[in-house]
């Protein structure tokens, strides 16, 4: 599990690491440095290094100008433009400029008014304008430059972030004035702004560069937001003893299809008989039964679970929602579900937009319950957020006030517990953006949950799972013409890798597994945090205008003991 850290934090443990290693913040950056060095001569053909190195006056213009004396000794052909966009240069920048002006490379000190001449399009231009420090839009000559450099049509690396871009939330952000990198080389950990959908197109792909900062020291920050490792996946994997049946691996309910919608049904059922649940019973309507039975005859169907001759005690997980329709009908089975169900509950698609219509119900959502909204969905169910990380900090709320547990959907897919903390998959790719693929997550939580799994466990492994298994459709298929059927059919493969545990999503490679001291967030994932979690970004007359007494800011609910 790696801790995702703020700005701020990530000074805190640079200045640690400083004093504590001990090391000096030239070497620190000399370390640094090395790591993208490495990268690039890893990852950058030796007939195409030709680099142009743009470097800031700051610490990530330092990292910038050791990395050109690092390249050149490498035997790379590079050319440095330093942008003097302010007076002075940091200590360690200076430092870095000296040595470098000792050597055989064309430095051109650009200053403001400057205008850039277009590189050659075989230069890699490396970005380290601007570093995690910055907190307000650049503007002015600086500016130019980085609009200058958005037409380019050269592959671009940036260093930490690409320049423009602030660590934390960007949603007072000029869009114009960030670069837009194909790789973004960041430093130990992510940093909240790499993990938000509506950065992507500054990103490209990030890679995750280790440089020994103090890892105890990170753990002890107290961070709420992790990226989920494979071998966090791996320690969630449910046993499959010898000696089992198929009782031992428990009974999903599926609650799922409507005339017009009999393939959500479907979907749903496949990737459930797909993830290890023993048994699957798909309750719909009795139009769409003989389509279940020919779909998957692994599966039993009945049409009303409340029917006298279902037991509903057998279930050991309940999905309910994909293709079920919004009537009066599917209400009032997901209110009596929601009433009476003693088996922990998924709810998607449909599901969430009755409750979206029924706002009330969300106070009686039982504890064990899993949400699995898409942006949309949950803008329904709360209100419009104004960026993804508003939208972020409204789930996290979400999960806390009412006791459950969220996965709100996208790149990235976060996962927020009952206890405030957010869980950021890995895994996954854009070929997954078809109607279908959150029917398969609700049958492969459903399975987990099946299995035992506790409801966060199940929702953690499950979107890695998912994410995984359309990785798998994607390397095979392509982007463009793969289907969420194609991902079902690839969820067995992906249980296997990790199981191997020696699977990492490339879309964020290379993420090193690292090992962990003390229990973790998800290593005894049974148990809460024995502490609470501190004050949220959000409050609940932001986020719930539709309850009162959760607006009074008390963190309780007069509600009645009756679902209206």
């Amino acid at each position: 599990m790696i801790p995702v850290l703020n700005a701020d934090q990530v000074r805190r443990t640079d200045a640690y690491s400083i004093a504590h290693e001990p090391i000096a913040s030239i070497d620190l950056m000399e370390r640094a440095a090395r790591a993208c060095t490495d990268w690039l001569l890893r990852h950058v053909p030796p007939r195409g290094r030709a680099f142009l190195v743009l470097a800031g006056c700051g610490n990530n213009g330092g990292d910038g100008l050791a990395v050109a004396r690092m390249l050149l000794a490498a035997g790379a052909r590079v050319r440095v433009v330093h942008c003097r966009h302010r007076e002075h240069l940091s200590h360690d920048a200076r430092i870095n400029l000296e040595r470098l002006r000792t050597l055989p490379v064309s430095i051109l000190d650009a200053e403001d008014g400057s205008i850039l001449d277009d590189p050659p399009e075989d230069e890699v231009v490396i970005d380290a304008l601007l570093g995690i420090g910055l907190d307000r839009p650049v503007n002015g000559w600086l500016k130019q430059v980085i609009m200058q450099v958005r037409a380019w049509p050269n592959q671009v690396i940036s260093i930490d972030l690409p320049s423009g871009l602030f660590a934390d939330d960007n949603t007072t952000n000029d869009p114009q004035a960030i670069v837009r990198a194909d790789h973004v080389l960041t430093f130990e950990v992510p940093k909240p702004a790499l993990l938000l959908p509506e950065n992507g197109r500054f990103i490209g792909q990030w890679h995750l560069l280790p440089i020994d900062l103090d890892r105890t020291y990170m753990d002890d920050l107290g961070s709420k937001d992790f990226l989920v490792e494979a071998s966090d996946a791996l320690e969630l994997m449910p046993e499959r003893p010898r000696a089992a049946h198929k009782g031992t691996f428990g009974h999903a309910l599926l609650v799922a299809g409507n005339p017009g919608k009999a393939g959500a049904a479907v979907l749903a059922a496949r990737a459930c008989a797909r993830s290890g649940a023993g048994l699957i019973t798909v309750a719909t309507c009795p139009d769409l039964q003989q389509v279940i039975h020919a779909s998957l005859p692994e599966a039993m169907v009945v049409s009303d679970p409340f029917e006298k001759s279902v037991d509903m005690a057998r279930f050991t997980a309940i999905g309910i929602g994909p293709g079920m329709g919004t009537s009066d009908d599917a209400a009032r089975l997901l209110k009596r579900l929601l009433q009476d169900a003693t088996a922990p509950l998924v709810l998607d698609a449909d599901a969430l937009n009755i409750l979206a219509e029924n706002r009330t119900w969300l106070a009686f959502l039982p504890k064990h319950t899993i949400l699995t909204p898409h942006p949309k969905e949950f803008d329904r169910l709360t209100e419009k957020s104004a960026s993804s990380a508003e939208r972020s900090a409204k789930a996290r709320a979400f999960a806390v006030r009412f006791g459950v547990t969220l996965v709100l959907k996208g790149a990235y897919t976060a996962t927020c517990a009952p206890d405030g903390l957010v869980y950021f998959n890995p895994t996954g790719n854009a070929g997954m953006a078809k109607g279908g693929s959150g029917d398969a997550l609700t049958g492969v939580i459903a399975a987990l949950l099946a299995q035992g799994l506790t409801p966060l466990s199940a929702a953690v492994l499950g979107v890695y799972a998912h994410g995984l298994a359309g990785d798998l459709a994607a390397e095979d298929l392509g982007r463009d013409g793969m289907l969420p059927s194609d991902l079902i059919d690839r969820l067995p493969l992906a249980w296997r890798k990790i199981r191997a545990s020696g699977y990492s999503s490339s879309s964020i490679a290379p993420l090193p597994s690292r090992s962990t001291t003390g229990s973790g967030p998800l290593r005894s994932i049974t148990v809460l945090p024995s502490s609470p979690p501190g004050p949220l970004s959000i409050t609940a007359s932001t986020a719930w205008p539709y309850c009162a007494c959760m607006a009074s800011g008390s963190g309780a609910c007069s509600r009645s003991t009756s679902m209206p």
